[in-house]
């Protein structure tokens, strides 16, 4: 069956459904004392957790709409995308407010000595630049830059689970399963990738002449 754009729309309803409902039940059982014995590590783990996953769902989408021809799929990559810098922006923010009571002295410190910290912050300030340039007006301005531009969203998932990895104090399990997922998703992407890294060696040997 080949979707149409009733079908799309009722995705994305969906999609919208599934990623705001657990933050509002999220924040609500934190603000009931419900979250156990530390709700402040809840919070941020299950944030960044929701950002790793909805960005693996989002970069699942081209291999599946190619797989099964449903080139509409495409359309709802842009809203996952999205909602993954939502849930980045989340973990960032409940990290500085609950975690470090906005003490941006000591947040500089972090980044700078704690090497789980500087490569989630890297991934954040990659899809931050992501989400800033993800509307269409932008994406005609840019041109063929907006593309390579968007490539960088394969290196902030592999910053995003090295930092989940590096966070994780005991047990590797977990991290290991969003590792292999990003590994599967990254090799459908293999040729691309490869000749992204050979334009980049080329651009290089130029400069050096």
């Amino acid at each position: 069956m080949r979707l149409k754009a009733l079908h799309i729309l009722l995705i994305k309803v969906v999609i919208h459904l599934a990623a705001l409902t657990p933050v509002l039940l999220t924040y609500w059982q934190a603000v009931n004392d419900q979250l156990g014995g530390d709700p402040v590590k809840a919070i941020i783990h299950f944030t960044g957790l929701g950002a790793v996953k909805l960005l693996l769902i989002s970069l699942a989408i081209t291999p599946l709409a190619l797989r099964f021809k449903q080139g509409l799929l495409i359309n709802v990559r842009r809203l996952l995308g999205l909602y993954a810098y939502f849930y980045a922006v989340l973990h960032l923010a409940s990290y500085l407010i609950f975690e470090l009571q906005f003490e941006w002295g000591l947040f500089i410190k972090e980044i700078i000595e704690r090497p789980y910290i500087t490569v989630g912050m890297a991934a954040f300030i990659i899809l931050t630049s992501l989400a800033l340039t993800s509307t269409k007006s932008i994406q005609r301005k840019l041109g063929q830059i907006w593309q390579k531009l968007h490539n960088w969203v394969y290196l902030a998932i592999i910053l995003a689970v090295v930092h989940f990895y590096w966070s994780v104090k005991s047990g590797i399990l977990e991290p290991a399963i969003y590792a292999g997922l990003t590994i599967i998703l990254l090799s459908f992407r293999k040729q691309k990738l490869s000749l992204a890294l050979k334009r980049r060696a080329k651009n290089k040997q130029k400069l050096k002449k």
